[in-house]
C-alpha cells in the first residue's frame, strides 16, 4: 500500500473508534485504535492486511470488518484466553492483557480473517424497528389496508418480524408481552399513537448476501458485529435470532436495484405495497440507488388508493446529523420526514 492507501486506512480506523465511543462502544473503539497503531508499527496486522484494493477503506468499513471478525473468534470459544479478554467476560479493553492475544490470533487465524475481511459487514439492528414502526402506523392509518413489506438490505430479515416484539415507546407499550425481543426507545415530540394492531399481508426482502439462520455460521457472523460491550444488543439479537429461526422470513439474494424493480413491475390490490429500508442507501453503489430511484417513479405512477405505494427509509440524509425517518405515500406523493433518529433506535424526536 503506499502512502497515500496507508493514511486512507488509518483515517477509516480513526473515524470508526470516533463513531464507537460517541455510540457507546469503549471496548471497540480501544480495540480499533490499538489495530491502528499495530498497523503502524509493522506489527502482525500490517502483515495480514497490507493493502486494500477495493474501495475506500472508510466506505468498505474495513475497521468493522476487522472488529467483527475478532469478535467473532471471541465468541466462537476456539481461543478461549482471547473470550477471557472479551466482554461479558473483561469489563473493558485492557491493552496489557489483550495485545499478546491479538498479535497471535492475528497470526494463528490469518486465513480466517482474510475471508472475513472479504466479505462486507451485515447486521440486523433489531432496535430500528423502535422507529419504523411509527411509520407502519402512519401507512395503516392513511391508506386503511394490510401492509405488503418489501425490504432492501435485509440481511437476515429480523427487521421483517418487527410486529412480533415487544415495545415500550416513551409512555406507551406496544406488542407481545411475551416476545423474546423487548425494545424500548425514548419516544420525544409529537409522537404518534400506535393502533392496538397493525396487519401485515405479506414479508418479503432482498440482500445480495442473505443470512441463512439455519446455519449455526452464519447465526455466529451475525452475532459477532454487535459490539462487545452492548449487552441489550446482543440479547435483543438473540432473541430475535430465535423468532427468525421459527418463522423464518424470506430474504431473496441478488442484486437490490432488479430486486426491486421486479417486486414493484405491478400494483398489488387490497394492501399498501412498503419498500423499507434502514441504513442501507449510504452502501448502495451510485448506479443502484438511481435504478431504485426510477423504478419507485414507475411504480408511483401505477399507485391508486386501492393500490398504494409507500416508500419508508430510516437514513442519514446529511452528513454529521441524525437520522431521520422519511415517508412518501403514493398516490398522493408527499414527502414527510417524521422523526429524526438515533442511528440504532434508541430515542426518536417526532415532528
Amino acid at each position: 500500500m503506499d502512502d497515500g492507501g496507508g493514511d486512507a486506512l488509518i483515517e477509516a480506523f480513526r473515524e470508526q473508534v470516533r463513531w464507537c465511543d460517541k455510540l457507546g462502544s469503549p471496548f471497540t473503539a480501544r480495540l480499533l485504535e490499538w489495530l491502528a497503531d499495530d498497523w503502524l508499527a509493522g506489527g502482525p496486522l500490517r502483515t495480514l492486511l497490507p493493502t486494500w484494493s477495493a474501495g475506500p477503506p472508510g466506505q468498505d468499513l474495513v475497521p468493522l470488518r476487522l472488529a467483527g471478525a475478532l469478535h467473532a473468534l471471541a465468541l466462537s470459544g476456539r481461543h478461549p484466553e482471547l473470550s477471557a479478554a472479551y466482554p461479558p467476560a473483561a469489563a473493558a479493553f485492557d491493552a496489557q492483557v489483550l495485545a499478546p492475544r491479538l498479535r497471535q490470533v492475528l497470526v494463528d487465524e490469518a486465513a480466517q480473517l482474510r475471508a472475513t475481511l472479504a466479505s462486507a459487514p451485515q447486521t440486523n439492528e433489531v432496535m430500528r424497528s423502535a422507529v419504523l414502526i411509527g411509520g407502519y402506523a402512519a401507512i395503516a392509518e392513511a391508506t386503511r389496508l394490510p401492509l405488503a413489506l418489501r425490504e432492501i438490505g435485509a440481511s437476515a430479515g429480523l427487521n421483517l418480524l418487527w410486529d412480533r416484539f415487544h415495545y415500550t415507546l416513551g409512555a406507551q407499550t406496544w406488542g407481545d408481552a411475551a416476545s423474546p425481543v423487548h425494545i424500548a426507545s425514548d419516544w420525544r415530540g409529537s409522537a404518534p399513537t400506535l393502533p392496538a394492531r397493525i396487519a401485515v399481508a405479506e414479508r418479503r426482502g432482498n440482500d445480495l448476501r442473505p443470512i441463512a439462520l439455519s446455519d449455526p455460521a452464519a447465526a455466529l457472523r451475525l452475532r459477532s458485529y454487535v459490539w462487545p460491550d452492548q449487552a441489550a444488543r446482543a440479547a435483543r439479537l438473540q432473541g430475535a435470532i430465535a423468532l427468525a429461526q421459527r418463522y423464518l422470513p424470506c430474504v431473496d439474494g441478488g442484486d437490490a436495484a432488479a430486486w426491486v424493480e421486479h417486486e414493484l413491475a405491478a400494483p398489488r390490490a387490497g394492501v399498501a405495497t412498503v419498500l423499507l429500508h434502514s441504513v442501507v442507501w449510504q452502501y448502495l453503489p451510485g448506479a443502484t440507488r438511481e435504478r431504485i430511484e426510477a423504478a419507485v417513479a414507475a411504480a408511483a405512477q401505477r399507485a391508486t388508493p386501492a393500490a398504494p405505494l409507500a416508500w419508508l427509509r430510516m437514513e442519514f440524509f446529511a452528513k454529521d446529523a441524525p437520522a431521520e425517518l422519511r415517508l412518501t405515500l403514493w398516490p398522493e406523493g408527499r414527502e414527510r420526514i417524521l422523526a429524526r433518529s438515533h442511528p440504532h433506535g434508541e430515542w426518536a424526536e417526532w415532528l
